[in-house]
């Protein structure tokens, strides 16, 4: 009798480093990873692309993200074939192979692989998961959302959030996971699935239910320089990394913990633990997931690939790190006595907070640097634990072949029996950049199966061939974004060479003693840039986007109920110009609800009439100043209700004066002292007539407008 063919879960989290899982010698406790890794197999030569939508595309594809045209993150795509943020059709995902050949399939968490333009209800939505192979989908679009008020879809459509007190979306998400295997195995129990699960966690914001951070309470208080060096010190008794690993030195960017005063360790220590718990959080609500597979007898017989992390550690929080990290990304600044103040609301639903840099570099440890660095190890170096009961021998074992995210889907096809088309639709396919992992399923010397890898991110390079590894810095950090950079002219990068076969942790250098090599491997790199399309090589920090854009050259809109869930950067732009709005509704006595509104929690504005038929504007820009204007009760009848934003530029981020007009006449004004330089949010939408993720104002979530009708939105904006 032939075997079943296995179930394939796959599930990636997000922006967790090397060092920080406790299965791999981090500080952080995490029970599920460990009992995978106990009955399959850990990978400690894995690899990413170092950044976000990348590798979801690498992954997904089994193809170069740059061969797939997301080759940067795509909130910082731009018009160029390889970093345009648009799958291309010769890269069909892995969903549609597999749903072509009979497996159910379902994508559950985040996306972030849908160019914004796509986004709106408009459509299209063919780069949607249900447009990519995924039979359902029930997640977020973006690249981050808010963990209480998260802005979620459901197919195409926006939907509200289960309206429970204790709400959090990595238990949603799982909920959902489970439900949909629970609903398939009852309906088609003979059809393998393929379920890709990808959690908003650990991106920022840093949300968790306080329980969970308050197991680490004081775990972190030795800081950041002592934290890495204990868990290289865990790693090497543990047999994570070979017993001589060199720990890498702390960048010079990054202060060292005795430079911080009590008051700035206190809020590190605090932005730590809530990290900390939100990541254990995460594995142990995968847990039930992995009980239900076991309950119903289908865990066996299920390939589970347990990527940690689609890149290294996220540094996006700077060297203070944030309580709303969304304001300092673009130059805004906290003061730590704000932070002090405020050490209660960091994790909760009234934050939306990032831990410091020096975190995010000790949680990369042994290796140099994190998140968005693809010239450095602790940007593109992940775990990863393979667990399929009846098709891998050596539970508990290490494997030391070098990987990468690229191979996943040669490995999940030749599992499934499943070989790849040469065309999908008349469109002929690029072939595979990635090998399959099969042979060290049953072997720990399975000889090296991933010979030649190109690394880049925002000019940050590094080419991987037989052992060597050549790598480039393109300098700058990787906490300012939002803002054009400054462009860095590449003949002024300094290559280097290491071997990695010696060097595990990337520590020595030896471009000055093999210099031959190292050209050799430049030579490599050009050779596989040329072929990728990527010379000459780009910054997507100082390019400017030149793609479409929904609402370009419009000043004058006209909106109904209804229009929800439009992207930020496709909606009318709010920020470093004046505005005015105009709401004509019919209200009765019991009018009440959201008439317009951006953003959400982290900054935004919204429009709205409360409990008591008050007509408000609430504007919030990040920790630095909020206002709110409110008038009188609204009678029965029609009324124009309007907002006139008065912008004092020019400039970025200047204030800006907001007045309340009913009826004709004003009713009240207030100042924000500053606004966004760029931005409200990423995830955050643009909505008439409720708010379909986090409310900007003092209301309750979603908060549809009733008692009435919205009958019309007119928005002009200065040009």
């Amino acid at each position: 009798m032939t075997a079943p063919r296995p179930n394939i879960v796959v599930v990636l989290l997000d922006d967790v480093g090397f060092g920080a899982a406790s299965t791999f010698g981090g500080p952080i406790h995490t029970p599920t990873l460990d009992r995978l890794a106990a009955r399959g197999l850990r990978y400690n030569r894995f690899h990413t692309t170092a950044i976000c939508s990348p590798t979801r595309a690498s992954l997904l594809t089994g193809r170069d993200a740059h061969a797939t045209g997301v080759g940067t993150v795509l909130n910082s795509a731009f018009d160029h074939p390889a970093y345009r943020g648009v799958l291309r059709e010769e890269t069909t995902l892995v969903a549609r192979h597999l749903c072509d050949a009979g497996y159910s399939t379902a994508c559950i968490g985040k996306w972030h692989l849908a160019p914004t333009w796509e986004s709106s209800q408009a459509g299209p939505f063919t780069r949607w998961p249900t447009g990519r192979g995924f039979d359902h989908f029930y997640g977020f679009l973006g690249g981050e959302t808010h963990q209480f008020e998260p802005t979620l879809y459901e197919g195409t459509r926006p939907v509200d959030r289960p309206d429970r007190e204790d709400y959090h979306l990595t238990e949603d998400l799982v909920d959902r996971s489970i439900e949909w295997v629970q609903m398939r195995q009852s309906i088609t129990p003979d059809r393998p699935f393929f379920l890709y699960l990808a959690p908003g966690a650990t991106h920022a914001p840093l949300h968790v239910p306080p329980a969970w951070s308050a197991k680490y309470a004081g775990a972190f208080d030795q800081g950041w320089d002592a934290v890495r060096e204990q868990t290289w010190q865990r790693q090497q008794a543990e047999g994570v990394v070979p017993g001589d690993t060199t720990l890498t030195p702390r960048p010079e960017e990054i202060p060292a913990w005795s430079e911080l005063s009590d008051d700035e360790r206190t809020v590190a220590t605090r932005l730590m633990e809530v990290y900390a718990g939100f990541l254990e959080h995460t594995d142990t609500h995968l847990g039930r997931l992995v009980d239900a597979l076991e309950e119903s007898g289908e865990l066996d017989n299920t390939l589970f690939c347990y990527v940690v992390g689609d890149n290294g550690s996220s540094a996006e929080g700077g060297p203070a790190g944030a309580l709303n990290y969304m304001g300092t990304l673009q130059g805004l600044p906290e003061p730590t006595e704000l932070r002090m103040a405020a050490l209660d609301r960091i994790g909760t639903a009234d934050s939306y907070a990032q831990y410091p840099a020096g975190w995010a570099w000790a949680m990369t440890a042994p290796f140099q640097w994190m998140k968005q660095v693809a010239s450095h190890l602790g940007g593109t170096r992940n775990p990863m634990v393979m667990c399929w009961p009846d098709g891998i021998t050596g539970a508990g074992e290490w494997r030391t072949q070098f990987g990468h995210v690229n191979d996943l889907v040669p490995t999940f096809l030749e599992v499934a029996g499943v070989s790849a088309p040469e065309s999908v639709d008349g469109v002929e396919q690029l072939p595979f950049d990635g090998t399959s992992m099969t042979g060290t399923f049953a072997a720990a010397d399975a000889p090296e199966y991933h010979r030649t890898q190109l690394f880049e991110v925002n000019g940050h390079r590094a080419i991987y061939h037989d052992g060597w590894l050549a790598s480039a810095h393109h300098g700058g950090v990787p906490w300012t974004v939002g803002l054009p950079g400054k462009p860095r002219e590449f003949e002024a990068d300094t290559w280097e060479l290491y071997h990695l076969e010696t060097d595990f942790s990337q520590s020595q250098d030896l471009a000055a003693e093999r210099p031959e090599l190292l050209a050799e491997l430049q030579e490599l790199f050009d050779t596989e840039a040329t072929q990728l399309g990527i010379l000459p090589l780009q910054d997507a920090r100082i390019r400017r986007p030149g793609l479409p854009n929904l609402v370009e050259g419009r000043t004058s809109f006209t909106f109904h109920a209804g229009m929800v869930g439009m992207p930020e950067g496709q909606a009318p732009r709010f920020v470093g110009r004046s505005w005015h709005l105009s709401a004509r509704l019919q209200a009765d006595d019991a009018v009440a609800g959201v008439i317009a509104t951006v953003g959400g929690r982290a900054a935004g504005w919204s429009l709205w009439i409360d409990a008591e038929r008050r007509p408000v504007i609430s504007y919030r820009t990040f920790e630095v100043d909020q206002a709110e204007v409110r008038g009188e009760p609204l009678a029965a009848g029609e009324h124009v209700v309007e907002v006139v934003f008065d912008y004092e530029g020019p400039g970025w981020g200047r204030p800006a004066t907001l007045r309340l007009v009913v009826d004709g006449a004003e009713v009240g004004h207030g100042r924000v002292r500053a606004t966004p330089p760029a931005i409200f949010s990423i995830d955050e939408t643009f909505d008439i007539g409720c708010t379909t993720g986090s409310p900007v104002g003092d209301y309750p979530v979603q908060y549809p407008f009733v008692g009435g009708r919205l009958l019309r939105v007119d928005l002009e904006l200065d040009g």
